[in-house]
Parts: structure tokens; C-alpha cells; sequence
């Protein structure tokens, strides 16, 4: 029988704020390791902002996802390729059809080891020459994270053919292709 701080080991978090939130969950939602991706905020300073304060640009929040997975079965390395396959890293001024603030891209990291990590994957973009303009994503230490109402949680499967039209239509689902070859 595992003691618990061989559990607690195989659990760890992952943030990341790439533009609306909705586009953010299913591509993590998928990998094995991943035990939970949930839709939130993060960055500001006002403590359990509505989606409507959020969207003001007033709070200092970013819409984010925080995954919850098992090292042991996906890296946080791993979880950073699927993330800056998600947004475009150059914007900084939101994502895609979403403009402002609360739309921008961000790393948030939760321990010096993700944030040496996240580092070097931003380096390694820049230096691949992917993108024709510098890499604008910024790296942050994680924030106190506030869940996102109940609605916007796993949205592309409650609302999936509104979801792949918002993907589409967005300029994301191209964008992606684009760059990425998917």
C-alpha cells in the first residue's frame, strides 16, 4: 500500500492562460496523466471574479486552465508542447478573435522546477523559428486560481457544435493548422 506522500507525488498542477478558456480544456483533456482540466482565472488580484469582471479587464485575470496530472504518466515537458501548440505565442494582445487582457496567453508556474522548464520551452520556440515575431508569452508564478462557473466547464462537450464553430470561426482551429501541420 502507497503512504500518502507517494500519492501526493503523482499528482501535480499545471496552469496556463492561452485565450478563451472553452479552447483550452479538450486539447488536455485527452492525454493519459491528465486528471482533470479545469476552466478558471488567474493573474489578478480580485478574489472569486465572475466571468463578467473578468471580461471587464478590470480584475488583472487572465482566463486560464489548470490541469491536474500524474508526472508518472505525462510530463509537465509534455504538457508545455501541447500548450504552445494551442495559442498563437506572438499575440500580445489576446488570442485570435478574443481581444484584451483577460485574453492573453501566460505560464504559470508552481515550483522552480516548472518554472526552469517553461523556460527553456519558450527558448527552444523562439530559437526553432516557427513563428516570424518574438515569442511574447510570458512566464508568471501560479496565482491563486479561481474556478470559472459551472457553465464554461468542459464546454466543448456540452455544447460541442457551438464549441467547433467558436473554434473555427475564431481563426484558432486555422491558425493551429498553419503553424503546426494539424
Amino acid at each position: 500500500m502507497e503512504d500518502k506522500t507517494q500519492q501526493e507525488k503523482k499528482q501535480e498542477l499545471a496552469t496556463f492562460a492561452g485565450g478563451c478558456f472553452w479552447c483550452m480544456v479538450k486539447p488536455f483533456d485527452k492525454w493519459p496523466g491528465v486528471q482533470k482540466v479545469v476552466s478558471g482565472y488567474t493573474g489578478g488580484d480580485l478574489p472569486n471574479p465572475t466571468y463578467e469582471q473578468v471580461c471587464s479587464d478590470t480584475t488583472g485575470h487572465l482566463e486560464a486552465v489548470q490541469i491536474t496530472f500524474d508526472p508518472s504518466v505525462i510530463s509537465y515537458k509534455e504538457l508545455l508542447e501541447v500548450y504552445w501548440q494551442q495559442v498563437d505565442p506572438t499575440d500580445p494582445g489576446g488570442q485570435f478573435a478574443d481581444r484584451g487582457h483577460s485574453y492573453e496567453t501566460a505560464i504559470f508556474y508552481h515550483t522552480p522546477e516548472q518554472k526552469e522548464q517553461a523556460e527553456k520551452s519558450k527558448q527552444e520556440l523562439e530559437q526553432s523559428r516557427r513563428f516570424s515575431s518574438p515569442i511574447v508569452t510570458p512566464i508568471l508564478p501560479a496565482k491563486p486560481f479561481y474556478p470559472a462557473e459551472t457553465y464554461h466547464q468542459d464546454y466543448y462537450k456540452k455544447n460541442p457544435q457551438h464549441y467547433e464553430r467558436y473554434s473555427i470561426g475564431s481563426g484558432r482551429r486555422g491558425f493551429i493548422e498553419r503553424h503546426w501541420n494539424r
